[in-house]
Formats: C-alpha cells, structure tokens, sequence
C-alpha cells in the first residue's frame, strides 16, 4: 500500500495539487483555474480544487490519502459556516479524510524553508506580512487592503506611478519614462497636457481602485522610479520587521511579484543580517504540510519541482 499526502495551493488566477509518496516522489499533479473564495464564486472555487485534486490523485485510492494540506488565498471565507460546509462536502465527494485548510502565506513560508517559525512577507497586488510560530501565521502586519493599507504593494506602486504621471503633467514638467509609460498603458495622448491630465484621471477613476496595480510593472522597467522604488522596499520591511520580536533571527520568507524584482532586491539590502529566503512554490510548501502532518518532522520533502 503506497503511503501518499495531498498539496494544495488555491491562489486567484490559479489552482495546483499533488499527490506526493512518503519518500518525496510526486506521484501525481492536476491543475485548475483561480479558487480564492472571496474573489470567485465559492461554489466554483469548491469546485476547482476538487477538479485540481481529482486529476493529482488519478488511480490512487483517496482513502488511503494520509493527510492532505489545501493553502487557500481566501481562506478567512470558511468562517462563514455555510462556506465551511460547502468545502466539507467536497471534502466528502473526493474520499479525503483529513483535509486541513490553511491561509496561502503559510504554504508559501513553508515552501521556502523547514524551520517552523518565523516571518512571510507577501506583497503582490495587495501586502501583509505575518508572524510564524510552528509553521502556522499567528499575527499579521498590514493587509489592509487598498483603501486603508497596502503599502508598498503593486496598487500602492501603481498608484505612486500615476501620481507621477499627474504631477509632471500638472506642472508642465518634462515627461519622464515612468510617466511616459504610464500614458501609454492608459491609452492618453499627451500632446494636449491638461487634456492628458484630466484624461488619465478619468481613465483611472473610471475603473475598479485595484486597477492600478496594471501600473507597476512600469515602475519595475523604469530608469527613474527609484525613489517609488526606495519608498515601497522600506515601507515593506517596516511591515514584515513589526511582525518580530527584538532580536528575533528567524527567517523571512518574500512572496509575490513585487519582491521578485528590484523591490525586493531593495527589501533584501533593508534585512540585511536576517536570513532570508524567496518562496518556491506554494504547492509544495502545502504538500510538505501535509507529510509533517502524516509522519512528522522527518518528513521527506517533494522531489520535484511541478
């Protein structure tokens, strides 16, 4: 009888899980579209990841599944019973026994390093950084969300990107390449400055706030962002620095897009003397979780990257 564990990482865009054996093998992979059930439709979200586990489980016996880890973006959702009992019911229809559900960030951590404490910095559209303690987030720093928080995060450089833009058009500045870049990305004009000015405000205001995190790529591929550069590394490691203790050398672990680039690069320079990892792959981190849970702190890692 094969000895298996079950990972799952339900991201927005995205939905992947493995079967992984005792040993480390991956025995199995399936994926499925976005499955956070704050941003989908719960009862699709369900649905994803039992259409991602279905396809990673192929012929294995489910029963015979000894722990299977689902790291969920939206996870807070299932506290809402009815939510709760519609991911139960999946639960039911895959044959899984022990499903545990925990948030997207503390697979990503786990993804990343064995040791069961520390911080997990997360900046993408959005920005939180948490607090672990035995591989589970027991406080958080930001997370806000758009309107009160999200510093540093791709809708905070997005929008420092458009300020930009405004500002320079306002004052009849030379237009710089990050604003250069940002009318291009909203499709004005900017021959006519005040009309480009009132223009790109419409543009902006016209759509959904978190929107403009589309603008931070520009930031990214700029020669002359590097104060908004500068601002959002330091506000980021303020976030994940309010997570610790004085003194504490855990490690941190940075996740998300933002931190992939020059960002992060800064944020590294700004944690100078803590050990700092970047996050692998959230599935795998999941997939870990679950073995620990089966057979302990031996437990092999997967051996693949999927």
């Amino acid at each position: 009888m094969t000895r298996f564990v079950v990972g799952v990482d339900a991201g927005g865009t995205s939905t992947r899980a493995l079967a992984v054996a005792e040993d480390g093998t991956v025995l199995g992979s399936g994926g499925s579209g976005g499955a956070n059930p704050n941003s989908h439709p719960p009862e699709q979200a369900a649905a994803r990841i039992g259409e991602a586990v279905a396809a990673a489980l192929g012929d294995l016996d489910p029963r015979q599944a000894n722990a299977c880890v689902v790291g969920m973006a939206g996870s807070s959702k299932l506290t809402d019973p009815a939510i709760a009992a519609l991911f139960e019911a999946t639960w039911q229809r895959l044959g899984l026994a022990k499903v545990g559900v925990l948030s997207d960030a503390e697979a990503a951590f786990a993804s990343a390093t064995s040791a069961p404490d520390g911080t997990v910095l997360v900046a993408g559209t959005g920005s939180i950084a948490g607090r672990i303690r035995k591989r589970r987030m027991v406080s958080t720093a930001g997370g806000y969300g758009w309107l009160l928080g999200d510093e540093g995060s791709g809708f905070w450089l997005g929008r420092e990107a458009v300020r930009r833009a405004l500002d320079e058009l306002s004052r009849g500045a030379t237009l710089g390449a990050l604003s250069t870049a940002v009318l291009a990305e909203a499709g004005v004009d900017a021959g006519d400055r005040m009309h480009a000015w009132r223009r790109l405000i419409t543009v902006v205001n016209g759509e959904p706030p978190i929107r403009l995190a589309r603008f931070a790529p520009l930031v990214s591929g700029s020669d002359d962002a590097g104060e908004i550069i500068d601002r959002a590394a330091a506000l980021l490691a303020e976030t994940a620095m309010a997570t610790r203790e004085p003194g504490e050398d855990t490690p941190v672990v940075l996740v998300g897009s933002v931190l992939s680039g020059p960002v992060g690069a800064k944020v590294r320079d700004k944690l100078a003397g803590i050990e700092v990892h970047a996050s692998s792959d959230g599935v795998l981190g999941a997939a870990w979780l679950a073995a620990v849970d089966a057979y302990g702190e031996t437990a092999r890692r997967p051996e693949q990257r999927v």
